[in-house]
């Protein structure tokens, strides 16, 4: 096992330069594949952040005793997931890490801030319509009965990562739009007292339209996860529908499955 450390070797990278790095050279998996894990995993912890700079691949090679190949198919590996980017003249950098997130009934906002991610919201509608009739049955409304429709916009270090849009009863709570572009919608839910018991899910992807690759800094036909979701209370009354979409190059679902006995 050789463990990597020590003085600082580039001005360009300081936060990698005190960073450790266990590289196992008598281990079957590769030692690319090693330093890309390693790295991923500091930027997924936020040890490295965006705009942090990680040299140029002699200083990398160098520092760690790697050939330049292995150390290149270890960015390039990273660079094609979208979490690193090669600048001319200045070497590689972080971009963003890629937020994986559990299928449990939790909220998007409540995830992304224990990750360490910084949320941040805008509102880009919050107003009383009249449900269509899919809106209507899913809520158990009448079909034009009013509901409020809210359509959200966060992100994370300053970079779009989901719209969202939401359908809820609009005797439920009261939406302030301040207090939505400072915290969660569920969190807001559970202050007046909505306990949040089930919900019904489910995930697809398709490509980005213009519009939507707008709103989310990609380019159209990019790769967009979505999901539907209907939530409901301890009482078994629903109390939101939404479909969101998200940024596959910056976003995942984490599955855990087991085995029936």
């Amino acid at each position: 096992m050789v463990k990597t450390g020590g003085p600082t070797r580039a001005a360009s990278a300081p936060v990698l330069d005190s960073m450790d790095f266990a590289l196992d050279r008598g281990s079957p998996v590769p030692l690319y594949y090693q330093l890309a894990q390693q790295l991923e995993s500091a930027i997924e912890r936020g040890v490295l952040a965006p705009g942090n700079l990680l040299g140029n691949e002699i200083d990398l090679s160098t520092r760690l005793g790697l050939s330049r190949p292995t150390v290149r198919q270890a960015i390039q590996s990273l660079v094609d997931k979208g979490l690193l980017v090669r600048r001319r003249g200045v070497g590689t950098q972080v971009v963003h890490s890629q937020v994986k997130r559990p299928l449990e009934l939790s909220s998007l906002y409540d995830d992304l801030e224990a990750a360490g991610q910084g949320p941040t919201t805008r509102v880009v509608r919050n107003e009383r319509v009249a449900a269509g009739a899919d809106v209507a049955a899913t809520l158990g409304l009448a079909e034009g009965a009013e509901v409020v429709v809210l359509e959200r916009l966060r992100s994370t270090h300053g970079q779009p990562m989901a719209y969202l849009c939401n359908y809820l009863p609009v005797a439920l709570l009261e939406l302030d739009t301040a207090r939505l572009e400072a915290t969660g919608l569920y969190r807001m839910m559970r202050t007046v007292g909505i306990t949040l018991h089930s919900a019904r899910q489910t995930v697809g992807a398709r490509c980005a339209a213009p519009e939507e690759a707008a709103r989310l800094d990609e380019r159209p036909g990019a790769a967009l996860l979505t999901m539907e979701r209907t939530a409901y209370d301890d009482t078994g009354r629903a109390v939101e529908f939404g479909t969101h979409i998200y940024r596959a190059s910056r976003y995942a679902f984490d599955f855990q499955l087991l085995v029936r006995p």
